[in-house]
């Protein structure tokens, strides 16, 4: 059974930086797509960020690029997200999303990830 845990959200000034982490169980985060959601307060889910299978690249939504990175962390089995110079347009529950052999044209859709975690808030000053 695969299972992600979200963690590293809290709140932060405009300016400043985060770095969020998501521990899997029950699957290798490099044989798999791993990715971030996130959910603003009365908006839908959307895809900030993802990370492919055996080095097979990261991808960004237009407005995080350059300021988020994702990273695996294989020793530790775990995907992380990077938040430098943060907005509160960045405001959300931030999700970590898993899903195998996604093609790359459905990598920012929601319905291509099977397993998801609870969620980490993050929430931005100004």
């Amino acid at each position: 059974q695969v299972r992600l845990v979200e963690s590293g959200g809290g709140l932060v000034q405009a300016g400043g930086s985060l770095r969020l982490s998501c521990a899997a169980s029950g699957r290798t985060v490099s044989s798999t797509t791993m990715a971030w959601f996130r959910q603003a307060p009365g908006k839908e889910r959307e895809f900030v960020a993802a990370i492919r299978r055996f080095g097979g690249g990261t991808y960004y939504t237009d407005s995080v690029k350059g300021r988020f990175t994702i990273s695996r962390e294989n020793a530790e089995n775990t995907v992380t997200l990077q938040m430098n110079n943060l907005t509160p347009e960045d405001t959300a529950v931030y999700y970590c999303a898993e899903g195998q052999s996604i093609i790359l044209s459905s990598i920012t859709n929601e319905r291509s990830y099977v397993h998801w975690g609870q969620g980490t808030r993050v929430t931005v000053s100004s």
